[in-house]
């Protein structure tokens, strides 16, 4: 299996959002060649004054790539992408690699990869854990499920857009510790915001309380910018509300598969429910306004 390489792999990209972007434009910065498509043509576009191309449609994207990279919103843009007539596997030569970057279900990745399996294709779920500025840096860290000597082809691609990368076993395997991953991140972001929540309780100023917070050792580096921007009232999203209620849903429906109890996480999915109610698009760290709300109404009801 030949080495994927800037001078000879033709690159295909599905899905230019939060972080598709800054991954895709790394990729042509480092000399690669790539040719970007998305539903919403004006986002893929963005990518020309970087050097990319833009496909028309996913049928002519597949047939101009030997290697195709894909980072969606939910397990049914996966499939609905590769799937079918004119999805990027019908379209694609035998002998490509699909990479898909999305967090879904493991079985999602199972099923895409039995999908380019049968037409002689490769497929590795290498999952993205890092925020939108560890992506512009090229720091993120992935996670590889699929043929390890595939996954080996890949790191020219690894190298540009991450300081670790992880393989972890056969198909499904980087879906499945992107969702162990998330569990620390979303339930880690509930605590910051109830322990955010007891300390304006108990009398401490917002902002002080917020700066003291961020220099302590509890504070995990994925949260860190998230307690920086809050204390400026920024909520505004790198990882969206909306995405960590899918990816909590997700790892609720896996630990329910496998038998694993989960009671700290259940109490997050609600409470990132509640906040995802209301108003425009949030980060994920706007749990810290709906505990510190919540705090408010309990101290009204008291009165």
């Amino acid at each position: 299996m030949k080495p994927i390489t800037a001078e000879k792999s033709k690159l295909g990209f599905i899905g230019i959002g939060y972080m598709g972007q800054p991954i895709a434009r790394r990729l042509l910065e480092s000399g690669f060649r790539v040719t970007a498509y998305d539903r919403d043509h004006g986002k893929a576009g963005e990518l020309v004054r970087y050097g990319g191309s833009v496909a028309k449609n996913v049928s002519e994207l597949a047939a101009s790539s030997n290697v195709i990279l894909s980072c969606l919103p939910s397990d049914e843009a996966v499939l609905d992408i590769y799937k079918g007539p004119d999805g990027a596997c019908a379209n694609m030569r035998p002998g490509s690699v699909i990479i898909d970057m999305s967090t879904v279900y493991p079985e999602t990745s199972r099923e895409l990869s039995r999908l380019g399996s049968e037409r002689g294709m490769e497929v590795l779920d290498v999952t993205i854990s890092g925020s939108v500025p560890a992506a512009e840096q090229g720091a993120l860290t992935l996670f590889g499920g699929g043929d390890q000597e595939c996954f080996d082809t890949a790191e020219s691609v690894f190298r540009v857009l991450a300081g670790k990368y992880f393989y972890l076993g056969p198909s499904g395997a980087g879906a499945t510790m992107k969702l162990v991953v998330n569990t620390l991140l979303g339930t880690g972001m509930q605590a910051i915001a109830e322990a955010v929540a007891l300390g304006e309780k108990a009398g401490f100023d917002h902002h002080r309380l917020l700066a003291v917070l961020s220099e302590t050792a509890v504070i995990a580096p994925a949260h860190l910018g998230k307690l920086l921007r809050a204390t400026t009232g920024d909520y505004s999203p790198q990882f969206p509300l909306r995405l960590m209620n899918k990816d909590f849903g997700l790892i609720l429906y896996l630990a329910a598969t496998v038998g694993a109890r989960m009671p700290a996480t259940e109490a997050a999915f609600e409470v990132n429910a509640r906040q995802s109610e209301h108003g425009p698009e949030q980060d994920f760290s706007a749990v810290i306004l709906q505990m510190e709300k919540q705090a408010h109404l309990r101290m009204e009801k008291s009165t």
